[in-house]
């Protein structure tokens, strides 16, 4: 899958910490309404790159408290940068196998970074771009967080929308901004909720998994590791997943945080282990805190030996899914 700050440390050095983060609709917390920079939406062309560091710092520096809203700040401010550097020609990073960095990815990586390590200096930090980061020696020791900054890249650089910002603590909490819609889907390890950025952000929403929609996002991006036992493209031909279900192919994580929030009634992946990909994790966190069936496509547990992805909302929808890629 394709996939330096200023202000920041002065903002977020408020956090204190406290890891357990405040319910939906708790009141508290950092202030869930629009960012206090400028609007800089899709196509808004204007202002420098460190325009887009200034504002990322703005958004994000509201107050910072539990891991959950460490997780809120920072995704918002990566996203910030996302938006803000939207529609603009910019430098490339070739990664090989096809796969690239673009300069948005890299700068709203660094506004991340800064969130958290105002926030959370003691914890390391696992990024898409930048790899790991934190106190020396300590791998198994400290806290990590997993960053991705910019989770459907070549859909970015092609002038699409459809893209999602990702950060998540290893075993805890997380959070997942659509930079676009100004929605962000939230969790604190134990209930999951969604709140929305924007002139008119209503309360927070618990999610709410649901069936209904019928729609069964499935990745097709390449490799694919669990050929010839399972091909994606397989599954989608089959009479009965036809009957039963819609789908859709997606190029971005943004479709886990769709199934928890009730938008989607699966997804579907090929992989290895992933629940300690900086792609994933963050969604997988929400899809487990608001309810939903989380394993491997081989029905093993995520993080036990587990291989690819298959979250549903429902179980019933999990255990055809299961049947259909069994064969």
């Amino acid at each position: 899958m394709i996939n330096s700050t200023a202000g920041l440390a002065g903002a977020a050095g408020a956090a204190d910490t406290d890891t357990d983060a405040d319910s939906p609709g708790s009141g508290s917390g950092p202030d869930s309404g629009p960012d206090s920079g400028p609007d800089s939406g899709p196509g808004s062309g204007s202002g420098s790159e460190g325009d887009a560091e200034q504002g990322a710092g703005q958004s994000a520096g509201k107050g910072v408290g539990g891991d959950a809203e460490v997780a809120i700040a920072a995704v918002r401010a990566g996203a910030y940068v996302v938006r803000a550097l939207y529609g603009r020609r910019l430098a490339r990073t070739d990664k090989g196998a096809g796969d690239f960095a673009t300069a948005a990815d890299i700068e709203a990586e660094e506004a991340i970074l800064d969130v958290i390590r105002a926030a959370r200096p003691d914890d390391a930090v696992l990024g898409e771009e930048g790899g790991r980061r934190g106190p020396a020696g300590e791998a198994e020791a400290v806290r990590q967080w997993l960053v991705d900054p910019l989770c459907g890249t070549l859909n970015y650089a092609v002038g699409t929308m459809l893209v999602a910002v990702n950060v998540a603590l290893s075993g805890g909490a997380a959070a997942v901004a659509d930079p676009f819609s100004g929605e962000i889907f939230c969790t604190d390890g134990r209930s999951a909720w969604s709140r929305h950025d924007g002139p008119s952000p209503g309360p927070d929403l618990p999610l709410a998994p649901t069936p209904a929609t019928r729609l069964v996002d499935v990745n097709l991006d390449p490799p694919f590791p669990g050929a010839p036992a399972f091909r994606a493209v397989d599954l989608l031909a089959r009479p009965r997943f036809v009957e039963r279900f819609r789908p859709r192919v997606v190029s971005t994580s943004l479709a886990l945080a769709w199934v928890a929030a009730g938008k989607r009634a699966a997804y579907v992946t090929d992989g290895g282990d992933l629940s300690g990909s900086v792609h994933f994790a963050a969604g997988i966190a929400l899809c487990r805190a608001a309810g939903c069936v989380v394993t491997g496509v081989d029905g093993r547990p995520v993080g036990q030996g587990g291989h690819g992805l298959v979250a549903a909302a429902d179980g019933e929808t999990h255990e055809l899914l299961m049947s259909m890629i069994r064969g």
